[in-house]
């Protein structure tokens, strides 16, 4: 799993590459919450286009981000996601709490 994050304009654009699954996403966390602390951006971008697999642990790695960058009156969006991806993040309510973007270009 490869992570790209990049700030800019008050935001941070995550690109993620690759599956997320417990092993990979505890190194995931730990780079996007570096970053969070660091910049305390307006907005996150989570660009999920090049993710071909999340299990329960991508949920709860997105969900978590979510709440970290509320703490900092910030908003989360999540970016491209697969027709696979974007199905289970409806059937687990995240849709609800985190607008899901198509077509949103990574800087």
């Amino acid at each position: 799993m490869k992570t790209q994050i990049d700030f800019s304009n008050e935001t941070l654009y995550v690109k993620l590459n690759g599956d997320i699954d417990h092993h990979s996403a505890k190194y995931i966390r730990e780079d996007i919450d570096r970053e969070l602390y660091k910049y305390q951006p307006q907005t996150m971008i989570m660009d999920l286009s090049n993710v071909d697999f999340m299990d329960s642990s991508g949920l709860g790695l997105i969900l978590g981000r979510y709440t970290k960058i509320n703490m900092f009156g910030g908003v989360l969006k999540v970016a491209n996601p697969s027709e696979r991806i974007e199905e289970m993040l409806i059937m687990a309510g995240t849709d609800k709490l985190i607008p899901i973007e198509k077509g949103v270009k990574f800087i």
